[in-house]
């Protein structure tokens, strides 16, 4: 299997500092490589990291992502590089929502910090992550609570105002966010000054291709809640083109992640329930990264209205067109990290999306 991480001596160290200039100035800057927006992103995911995680530290990560998008496989593991190179280990307990143990992290990992996992889900538009949330700020006053970097949307402000009041009772909560308007709201709806951070899957650094490309376009497009006006069937008249989306995989790809990662365990002399867990986790989500990485590479550009549509052709060097998805989680990205990268347009419509995939053709 191809490394889905490069080791950070190969990215970092030759190029600019980004905490001199973030984000390479406005929107009429020069245009920028992947290359250097990745390693940019990567030194700021760990300056932020730095400040609330120590080497040698343990420390639990929760809300492992066990559903197919491939978005939010990619999110765990470059989080899961990032927490282990800047602690040196891995995380002593993981769960997903559905399986959190109040007992046994506190067993794993005594007082240290408990880490929630990063994506789009910060919120009630998928309310059962925010559950998970709430209750973690209710259990354990005042240990540190790190939320890794998320969008925010809220459409029960009285929700948030529930949300804002736990974290104040809380006392050692924080939160990072991925673009200007979660971190506006969260200034303004929850109290909570957080700070901006690139999300998570960039910590992966630069990855290859995993075919040769054998259709002009992918069109990676929504189907769930968060698809936004433009309809699927509108690209029809695209040729040479693939039409896809990446929450349904493969029936059998759990049974074999399992069966694999029980051979992981043994292999390294794995036997305590925690780490196995641990193993299997990282297993599934490698092979749902693949698979959405194979996806994309199949296509010479993509058009998408995934985030990490956009940031995994980011990582890959493609050449894409990115779409809005419902509430502007991807064009509040773009703005803040990518808006200047050489190979990306950004689109509204059909049409603008088509006149976009015209440009990076020629």
């Amino acid at each position: 299997m191809p490394s889905l991480r490069n080791s950070s001596a190969m990215i970092i160290g030759d190029l600019p500092d980004p905490r001199r200039s973030r984000n390479g100035g406005d929107a009429g800057a020069t245009l920028r490589s992947s290359a250097v927006l990745v390693h940019e992103q990567r030194l700021l995911l760990r300056d932020a990291m730095a400040k609330v995680l120590s080497p040698g530290q343990a420390y639990a990560l929760v809300d492992f992502p066990n559903f197919s998008n491939v978005g939010d496989s990619a999110i765990w593991l470059g989080a899961r590089a990032l927490l282990e190179d800047l602690a040196g280990r891995p995380p002593a307990y993981v769960a997903t929502i559905k399986g959190f143990n109040e007992a046994a992290l506190t067993a794993a990992v005594g007082s240290g910090p408990i880490l929630i996992n990063g994506g789009g889900n910060f919120g009630d538009l998928w309310p059962a992550h925010q559950d998970l949330r709430e209750e973690l700020l209710r259990r354990f006053p005042g240990r540190p609570i790190i939320q890794l970097p998320q969008s925010i949307k809220f459409h029960d402000l009285g929700r948030a105002q529930r949300f804002a009041e736990l974290g104040r009772q809380h006392g050692n909560f924080t939160l990072m966010v991925r673009d200007e308007a979660s971190r506006e709201f969260a200034r303004e709806a929850l109290g909570i000054e957080a700070p901006l951070v690139p999300d998570c899957a960039v910590y992966l650094g630069p990855q290859q291709r995993r075919a040769t490309p054998d259709v002009a376009t992918v069109l990676l497009l929504r189907t769930d809640e968060e698809r936004a006006g433009v309809e699927r069937g509108a690209f029809g008249s695209l040729e040479n083109s693939r039409l896809v989306d990446w929450i349904e995989e493969p029936a059998n790809l759990f049974k074999n992640a399992k069966r694999r990662a029980r051979v992981e365990a043994l292999m390294r002399g794995q036997f305590s329930r925690s780490a196995r867990r641990l193993t299997l986790f990282d297993r599934l989500a490698r092979q749902r990264l693949e698979r959405g990485l194979a996806m994309l590479s199949e296509g010479e550009a993509v058009i998408t209205d995934r985030l990490h549509g956009h940031i995994l052709s980011l990582l890959l060097d493609m050449p894409h067109v990115a779409l809005d998805n419902s509430y502007g989680k991807v064009s509040g990205y773009i703005g803040a990290w990518n808006r200047n990268y050489e190979h990306l347009r950004l689109a509204t419509s059909v049409e603008t999306a088509l006149a976009g995939r015209g440009e990076l053709a020629r």
